[in-house]
């Protein structure tokens, strides 16, 4: 353990306060229809995923071996996802974004700081496995970032649609055209991520249903056919806008089923 618990939750409690002035500062440059400070928000964001990173560590890497209970990837995947948002603020113009992405880090960062599941710690596992569970993470963190663009990107054609009246943060946000192609970013990342996930994941498991691992299996699958065809209709159809937007949300959905909900079952009601 880097630090005592007490200077832990100094830095928790840190953390939380860059989250939440963030969010509070971006929903009212939002609303007011002011400029959106870059340096203020990213370096905010900065401190807070330091901080995020250093709560963390110690409930991930134990003496045990590495513990990726639920909480610990819920607060994990968040803080990814701010990570990628925070990379992708430097050269695109998205800071609006941070209006959901940041409260969901901060929920993330609450949940794995006082969430409490069985303790399973991966004390021998191989690099294929070590690769695989990054390689998840990373593709969970990138697509659920796109679920939250292709939530705005919805909303935001919702309110183009109107003839007569837009909401203000409409005009806060990127072009559609720049929306889509934010969003087919993040699903090429994603899907490749994924992609590698699976493939490693198949290359080390060799007993899928003695290591209750079918159900995940099925849905990352499932998932990773939807994001495929969607990239597909892209690049040949033209698939984009509402379509585009739904079949995210889709593939997402069962992207969590896959993980998230597979650790819920086994990890809390299970008890595995």
């Amino acid at each position: 353990m880097i630090f005592d618990e007490a200077r832990v939750f100094v830095i928790f409690v840190l953390a939380l306060v860059c989250y939440g002035l963030t969010t509070v500062y971006l929903m009212w440059a939002v609303t007011q229809q002011k400029p959106i400070r870059k340096s203020m928000v990213l370096g905010q964001l900065l401190i807070g995923l330091l901080g995020h990173a250093v709560v963390l560590y110690p409930d991930i890497i134990t003496q045990g071996g590495l513990n990726f209970n639920i909480f610990n990837v819920v607060s994990l995947t968040t803080l990814f996802m701010l990570l990628f948002y925070w990379g992708f603020c430097l050269y695109r113009q998205i800071l609006p974004l941070g209006i959901l992405a940041t409260p969901l880090a901060f929920l993330g960062m609450m949940i794995g700081f006082f969430g409490d599941a069985p303790y399973h710690p991966l004390s021998t596992i191989s690099p294929i496995l070590q690769a695989h569970i990054i390689m998840s993470l990373a593709a969970y963190s990138v697509l659920f970032m796109a679920a939250i663009a292709a939530i705005m990107l919805r909303l935001q054609i919702s309110e183009l649609k109107r003839q007569t009246f837009h909401r203000v943060w409409v005009d806060k946000l990127p072009s559609l055209q720049s929306m889509e192609a934010l969003l087919f970013d993040m699903i090429t990342v994603g899907f490749g991520l994924l992609s590698i996930s699976l493939l490693l994941g198949f290359i080390d498991t060799t007993n899928l249903l003695a290591q209750h691992l079918v159900h995940k299996t099925v849905f990352s699958l499932l998932s990773w056919l939807v994001f495929g065809a969607l990239l597909v209709g892209h690049w040949r159809f033209g698939w984009r806008g509402q379509r585009a937007a739904n079949m995210t949300l889709y593939g997402v959905i069962l992207l969590g089923l896959a993980f998230i909900g597979t650790k819920f079952v086994l990890e809390l009601i299970l008890n595995k």
